[in-house]
């Protein structure tokens, strides 16, 4: 199967209504397809992300839905004039020098991705922020929109300021241009570019997806430390403004590592390998957390995740010869009754394959929360130290859809392997003690 870029322009249509006067439709993020709601898979044979289309485990959150709702939403791309009717976009800065501000909030981009996608583009100008918070108190721009930037060179403390707004609002910032009419004659998609000012607008997001395609970000040379050199005289000294801004959205400036791709004008391109790997973009979750305690004197280890969705823990308590394993996805009162009233299978996975599908899970509803429990046995303990990816999921009885998550977990072998240990000490099984 071919893998489309999570930045394919294409599917819902969309049109633009700027003061009164419709104009060419366009298209939603494929993306935002793949994670309805920003947290989607298609069933296999449409599209997966590219870049971990051969690790899904650190993509796949959420429902998966069927080739009918996906065919639904094709058959809209093919319909604009169904689209416009339902239409409702803003663009503001359209004076020359001015930042661009449109806003794509009509039912169908709403339907899929639940909020507005915001398209800023252009030069980012002094009055940039002031125009944009003006958008976010009436609000026309909610809290936890999409935002999609391109935009090089401009205002440095404009773009801090627009960052500042958007960790305010919990915005998504990802790299984009506004969609391709629907009757132009090339289909030929734009790259987007974020660099100077932008950069540091991007880094304001609370959920920052790293670049797809032959989109790219840069941020000036002069304010990167190289964490290569380990020397800390080597290392430019950033301009007030920015460090503390770097600080105050939780960026360590040395993980702004300097890659081969350095232009003459000292401008530091960075790869979604390297954003990744960094922290500068997260992909729609935070980082993994993992804490360790007693609990009546027996070894308790839980691992939690937040997204946008919500937050997600596996829990593991020791017990003489079992482990009792649970999963708690906090994902709001009315989502978490309609996966459990639709849930006829519960389970848990390890790397994607299904654990001890004989025995069973339980699954029952705690107010927002959707809850999965089940035992296992003490004496395999060793396969989920080893496990990259842990997840838990709910389907129903035809598999047509299921809800869950999964995530990575070599980031938290250490806490494993100290549950491991502690669980030995504290209730050692028959079968002599591995070393995972």
């Amino acid at each position: 199967m071919s893998t489309p870029s999570p930045n394919a322009r294409s599917l819902i249509p969309k049109s633009l209504n700027i003061k009164g006067q419709a104009s060419d439709a366009s298209c939603i993020h494929l993306q935002d397809i793949q994670r309805k709601g920003h947290f989607a898979v298609l069933e296999e044979g449409l599209a997966v992300p590219h870049r971990y289309a051969h690790e899904p485990f650190r993509w796949r959150t959420g429902w998966r839905v069927s080739l009918g709702y996906a065919a639904m939403l094709l058959m809209a791309c093919m319909n604009p004039a169904q689209a416009m009717r339902a239409s409702s976009n803003v663009l503001q800065g359209q004076a020359s020098g001015e930042l661009s501000i449109q806003v794509n909030d009509d039912r169908l981009t709403l339907q899929v991705t639940k909020v507005p996608q915001v398209y800023i583009y252009g030069t980012i100008d002094a009055n940039a922020p002031g125009r944009l918070e003006a958008m976010v108190k009436s609000g026309k721009i909610p809290n936890g929109s999409d935002i999609y930037l391109n935009s090089t060179g401009g205002d440095i403390n404009a773009g801090i300021a627009l960052g500042r707004l958007f960790r305010s609002g919990s915005m998504v910032t990802h790299l984009g241009t506004p969609r391709p009419k629907l009757r132009s004659a090339s289909s030929t998609v734009k790259t987007a570019i974020c660099s100077d000012a932008c950069a540091y607008a991007y880094l304001g997001g609370v959920y920052r997806w790293a670049p797809a395609g032959s989109d790219r970000i840069g941020f000036p040379m002069h304010y990167i430390a190289d964490p290569k050199s380990g020397d800390a005289s080597q290392t430019a000294q950033a301009p007030d403004p920015v460090a503390t801004y770097l600080q105050d959205m939780g960026i360590n400036s040395k993980m702004l590592a300097q890659s081969s791709s350095t232009t003459g004008n000292g401008e530091v391109w960075l790869s979604a390998d390297q954003m990744l790997a960094t922290g500068l973009a997260n992909n729609g979750r935070l980082f993994l957390s993992a804490t360790y305690r007693l609990e009546s004197g027996a070894p308790f280890l839980e691992l939690k995740q937040t997204d946008r969705n919500g937050e997600h823990r596996i829990t593991m308590l020791c017990k003489r010869g079992n482990i009792d394993l649970a999963a708690y996805s906090t994902i709001g009162a009315v989502q978490a009754r309609q996966v459990v009233s639709h849930g006829v299978r519960s389970y848990f996975e390890l790397n994607q394959k299904e654990l001890m599908p004989a025995q069973t899970t339980t699954l029952t509803l705690d107010n927002d929360t959707v809850v999965l429990n089940r035992t296992y046995p003490a004496n395999q303990l060793t396969s989920i130290v080893r496990a990259q990816a842990l997840g838990a999921w709910v389907a129903d009885r035809n598999s047509a859809f299921r809800y869950g998550f999964a995530y990575e977990v070599t980031g938290v072998k250490e806490s494993l392997q100290r549950f491991y240990d502690n669980c030995w000490i504290y209730a050692p099984w028959a079968d002599n003690k591995e070393t995972p």
